[in-house]
């Protein structure tokens, strides 16, 4: 199998990042490649040759089976997707990060399930900056008082904030929920966590990752157009 296509996929979007950190003085950007669309082949193509070394998983399942099937050698698997709290206990000891952290219910098994693992995990809060009703995350109203809460689990680390933008005609449209989120996330940082570190702002996916960086993100999440020979596509969400 020729995987050679995906070179030029990712020394597009490598370029793309880099110009829009460029833009604004952004000193690091970590891609996260969402593999929601792709297969172990292509996985370990993108890992193990290309270099990229972080995995966003959307679905339980899957990352239970790419963990069996991939080369993991170097590899950080982050959830990105939205979990459901019983499925926590099979990935809590897999997982570098929790992205879509929405409900202090889903936060309690966290911390029951990487207590009983000796763990500390990594969350972000996810912020539905669309306050789309069909779409998971806190609305912005009232993430301050819920960051408050998810810092007092003694299992849990939260690191930063994550959003899924509503669907946009075009990249400038997008700006408008990062930026609120940004300001947001940076406000709540300093009243709630004393601005003890530097947040994450995992923000942007392939249609909209440039505007996002613009507007503060630090890790970005991009999808099929790594893996895709044609990787234009239109209306792509991850």
């Amino acid at each position: 199998m020729d995987l050679s296509y995906m070179n030029a996929n990712y020394a597009g979007i490598r370029a793309r990042i880099d110009a829009a950190r460029a833009r604004v003085g952004n000193p690091e950007v970590l891609l996260v490649a969402a593999v929601k669309y792709t297969d172990a082949p292509h996985i370990d193509y993108l890992t193990q040759t290309l270099g990229v070394r972080d995995l966003g998983e959307n679905r339980v399942q899957q990352l239970l089976d790419h963990w069996e099937t991939v080369n993991r050698a170097g590899v950080r698997f982050h959830f990105i997707g939205t979990l459901q709290s019983n499925k926590v206990k099979y990935i809590i000891d897999k997982v570098v990060m929790i992205h879509s952290v929405d409900s202090l219910s889903l936060a309690k098994e966290i911390d029951r399930q990487a207590a009983k693992r000796g763990l500390t995990m990594d969350v972000l809060c996810e912020v539905n900056s669309g306050r789309e009703a069909a779409k998971s995350g806190v609305l912005p109203e009232d993430a301050p008082a819920f960051c408050q809460a998810l810092a007092a689990f003694p299992n849990l680390r939260l690191r930063g904030f994550m959003t899924m933008a509503p669907r946009c005609d075009s990249p400038d449209l997008y700006r408008k929920f990062f930026s609120e989120t940004f300001r947001l996330g940076l406000d709540i940082w300093q009243k709630t966590l004393h601005n003890i570190g530097t947040p994450v702002f995992s923000m942007g996916m392939s249609e909209s990752f440039e505007p996002a960086i613009e507007e503060g993100a630090t890790v970005v999440r991009v999808g099929r157009s790594l893996f895709l020979e044609q990787s234009t596509e239109k209306g792509e969400r991850t």
